[in-house]
């Protein structure tokens, strides 16, 4: 294990390889890395993934992304796996970290672009501007978000037009240890259930949070919503609805439980609107 000492200094001594090497760098093409699921796609999605030299553990679709190096999870990146690529643009969502480990980055002076993360519609098309901007490439964005623009219109006419009680949709993020982690108000969850047509049955907290049992039954959801975390990962669904703080509510009764690969309906990129049209009809039929 590297001392702290050797750690800094190693990384000094390539942070002064790396200023040599921009330099002559400098009129070249940039080297991007993607940091963050959702910037990745729509990097893909404009056409432009050749320019890729690198991408995040999240970022994970399309498949042929994670053909790319993996420099680590976007909250907990070291300086050292993303010095090894060599960037001279990254390209990330908000949250990326640690703090320490960005301000490596600002100090190797590497272009570093956050993109406004946002759980909606506009927001989306934001992103999609940002990232257009960010690679010099305004037009494929405009042409891109105008399209992504129709088919979330659709989405929320389709969601709209429910003619029968809206599903009570709990969105459980973990079951570990018996504690159900569950999306409260202002979250990607909560946004995505809202966009296909269902309403969010945890509204007494803001954020994913650890909830009672007694919460659990009060907010009496018609259906559980769980990211499919696939490889027997993740509570099977007879554990589910044997746990206590379930096995009351009216999704256990019906055995109710909708998964869902994380990124498409948590990521709020290119395929959103798709998300949202295939919960919707997973929760109301076609």
């Amino acid at each position: 294990m590297k001392t702290p000492f050797a750690r800094c200094f190693a990384i000094s001594l390539v942070l002064c390889v790396l200023s040599v090497a921009r330099v002559a760098q400098a009129s070249q093409e940039p080297r991007i890395l993607a940091l963050g699921g959702s910037v990745t796609e729509i990097i893909y999605a404009l056409g432009e993934e050749d320019r890729l030299i690198a991408r995040d553990a999240t970022s994970t679709y399309p498949s042929a992304a994670t053909a790319l190096p993996d420099v680590g999870y976007l909250r907990a990146l070291s300086p050292e796996g993303i010095l090894s690529v060599n960037p001279t643009l990254i390209i990330s969502e908000e949250g990326a970290g640690p703090p320490e480990t960005i301000d490596v980055l600002n100090e190797a002076a590497i272009t570093f672009v956050t993109i406004p993360d946002a759980h909606d519609r506009a927001g989306i098309l934001a992103k999609v501007e940002a990232v257009g901007a960010a690679l010099g490439v305004p037009g494929k964005a405009a042409d891109l978000a105008r399209e992504l623009d129709t088919e979330l219109q659709r989405a929320e006419k389709r969601a709209r037009g429910i003619t029968q009680d809206p599903k009570r949709v709990m969105f459980i993020l973990s079951t570990q240890g018996g504690r159900i982690m569950a999306a409260g108000t202002n979250t990607a969850a909560q946004s995505i259930i809202e966009m296909s047509g269902g309403v969010n049955a945890i509204d007494c907290f803001e954020g994913y949070k650890q909830v009672t049992d007694e919460a659990v039954s009060a907010a009496a959801p018609d259906v559980i919503l769980m990211m499919d975390r696939g490889g027997g990962h993740g509570a099977s669904n007879d554990k589910l609805f044997a746990m206590p703080a379930i096995m009351t509510t009216p999704a256990a009764e019906d055995r109710a439980v909708i998964r869902m690969d994380g990124l498409f309906i948590l990521g709020f990129g290119p395929r959103t609107a798709a998300a949202a049209m295939e919960l919707n009809e997973l929760l109301y039929g076609s």
